[in-house]
């Protein structure tokens, strides 16, 4: 799955370029305008007394900056940052390590934080409420518990699936904040910024082919934007502009929304041999031979941005404008009936 060019998952030799396009301060971040207002709000306040920020939970789809704006907000507060994952820290001894290495202020991140296991969650809580480290010496009847006080730290966790976040954990976090996909004009700023990072000459043009097709997600736009340049270069005198943009982004499969062969796939299947639907999860996902947390987690999330599909009590239902942009006819109503059924 993380082969496909608009695949918004991190993959590990694209770390080097990423990390040179990240903005530095909250006045470099574009777009998730709300979210960065309520967060210089936070950050003013908490300067202003001297203390360390409240918890904050980032949720949303993959790509769109969680791990960006972690080290952002690390850096407006003039603090270290500790970056972990939820399947990484397996053990109570190995966040209880992390734990005790933070200084005062200090920012935890905690990437997929709906992956920690319940056990390591259960040390977390007094960690995050009381900033305690409850520790069990020794077994059986000589066990006991000793506490050892922590710094004011603040815990950043990011998660895609909020709905796993268990109630006790998703409590403890002062700050919740959605990161959405980005808009056209945020997007194409974004591709602005990083061919003039990349020295990659490129006309107005050229960011207006490449932001419409990168799914409102930064780092597809970014990945989309070096296989482009790797294009005119090799077929162009390396310049891009509209003829060169189109050419490479056809070549790759990207059609003028952003959707690839995979995705169409999913369209095709649900339209075509389901008749639109409604068709379950597991059904769907048998019949592309894929895993239903991928369709959910993958595909789903842009389809429906996009109002291509629809989420029913009985199914998935595809949308007229999955049938226009596929090109088939549409039933009115079949759409009718699934109007009614939701």
């Amino acid at each position: 799955m993380s082969e496909r060019v608009v695949s918004s998952a991190r993959r590990p030799e694209e770390a080097p370029s990423e990390l040179s396009l990240r903005p530095r301060t909250l006045p470099e971040y574009i777009g998730q305008e709300k979210v960065v207002e309520n967060l210089k709000v936070l950050l003013e306040a908490s300067q202003a007394r001297g203390e360390a920020l409240d918890h904050i939970l980032l949720y949303g789809p993959p790509g769109l900056g969680k791990t960006c704006l972690a080290y952002v907000i690390a850096a407006e507060m003039g603090v270290n940052i500790k970056v972990t994952s939820g399947p990484v820290v397996e053990r109570p001894g190995d966040l209880a390590a992390i734990l005790t290495n933070l200084r005062k202020g200090d920012i935890l991140f905690v990437d997929e934080v709906h992956r920690l296991s319940r056990v390591v969650e259960e040390i977390l809580y007094p960690a995050m409420e009381d900033y305690a480290l409850d520790i069990m010496i020794g077994k059986g009847p000589a066990a006991r518990s000793i506490r050892i006080k922590l710094p004011r730290f603040t815990l950043i966790g990011a998660t895609t699936r909020i709905a796993m976040i268990t109630n006790p954990l998703r409590d403890r976090f002062g700050v919740v904040c959605r990161l959405d996909f980005y808009t056209q004009p945020a997007m194409e700023t974004i591709v602005r910024r990083s061919a003039r990072i990349l020295q990659i000459p490129i006309d107005e043009d050229g960011v207006y082919e490449i932001a419409s097709r990168a799914r409102g997600t930064p780092r597809v736009a970014n990945r989309l934007l070096k296989r482009v340049r790797d294009y005119a270069q090799v077929r162009g005198d390396g310049v891009i502009d509209t003829a060169i943009s189109r050419e490479a982004l056809e070549m790759l499969e990207v059609d003028q929304l952003g959707l690839d062969n995979s995705d169409r796939r999913v369209l095709h299947t649900l339209v075509v041999k389901f008749e639109g639907g409604p068709v379950g999860l597991d059904t769907l996902a048998a019949s592309l031979s894929e895993d239903a947390d991928t369709i959910m987690d993958v595909y789903e999330p842009y389809l429906l941005q996009l109002g291509f599909i629809e989420r029913t009590p009985r199914g998935r239902v595809a949308t007229r404008r999955a049938y226009e942009h596929l090109g088939q006819p549409y039933n009115s109503e079949q759409g009718q009936q699934a109007t009614f059924f939701s």
